[in-house]
């Protein structure tokens, strides 16, 4: 299935990045900055939103992906609140498509064009490829298992900060955090890191994958915001580690906090710090 599957994208990566990109346009960009009030619904929260982008985005998405890969399925977060029991594709044969239609909600209904479409392809725990576009900015990186990472025509490789360098590590805020990874999260606030709450976890991998960032501490695992990151991270020579040392699980069960980064030193540092802190 996968040799398969690594055949289906040295085909289609052209006509799925076409796909993601008419989703946004179709379904997200006219409603930025042009939502009505009736439009925006709170889930969890007043820090917890959808819209009517999230929600057709994702239907869109669904259609199309899964139109170009027959057999496969979507785990998507609109569609995981709706039905949980979608969760259970993670751990099927099927090829399955992880998707967050808008990572960055709260961004989007602000006005801030910080946010993103996020589209993963994996199979049995294993992310294959993966898509971020952030459509407000105009980026659109695109991550394939062993091949790399690029945004645009341009090849994704921060390599390690340098010495002395100031770690610059964007963090799970507060107010989504037990009291047990809040205790985590403190042991960064030492001399040579500068922790700040995080936006978009999508757009916050993708500039660990340009060296604008070197790492992310988060507490909360939900595939759809993780899984495509991760992999762009991965290509560019990152990696990621949880607070018990292990790589990142997309079907969940992680030790949390945990953290990805531009290299591997700054991977373990930053593990050291959180572990200090638990």
């Amino acid at each position: 299935m996968i040799e398969d599957l690594e055949g289906f994208l040295d085909t289609g990566l052209a006509e799925i990045e076409e796909a993601v990109r008419k989703a946004a346009a179709v379904e997200v960009m006219p409603r930025f900055r042009q939502l009505a009030e009736h439009e925006i619904v709170e889930k969890q929260g007043p820090h917890d939103l959808v819209t009517v982008a999230d929600r057709r985005a994702e239907e869109h998405l669904t259609a199309s992906l899964t139109a170009l890969l027959p057999g496969s399925v979507v785990v998507g977060e609109e569609g995981v609140h709706a039905d949980p029991s979608k969760l259970d594709a993670l751990h099927g044969d099927a090829p399955v498509w992880i998707v967050d239609p808008v990572d960055g909600t709260r961004q989007f209904v602000h006005g801030d064009p910080g946010f993103c479409t996020l589209v993963a392809l994996a199979h049995r725990g294993e992310v294959l490829a993966s898509w971020t576009y952030a459509p407000a900015l105009e980026e659109l990186a695109v991550a394939v298992r062993g091949r790399g990472a690029r945004l645009g025509d341009r090849v994704l490789r921060p390599g390690a900060p340098e010495a002395g360098h100031v770690l610059e590590v964007a963090m799970s805020h507060p107010d989504f955090t037990t009291d047990e990874q809040k205790h985590a999260l403190l042991g960064l606030d030492v001399d040579g890191v500068h922790g700040r709450p995080c936006g978009s976890a999508g757009l916050e991998y993708l500039a660990i994958a340009k060296g604008e960032v070197d790492a992310v501490a988060f507490s909360w695992e939900n595939s759809w915001d993780h899984a495509a990151g991760l992999l762009l991270v991965a290509e560019a020579g990152g990696t990621n580690r949880t607070l018990a040392g292990e790589p990142f699980r997309i079907e969940g069960g992680n030790a949390l906090p945990f953290t990805a980064g531009r290299d591997a030193g700054t991977v373990e540092r930053v593990l050291e710090l959180l572990r200090a802190g638990a």
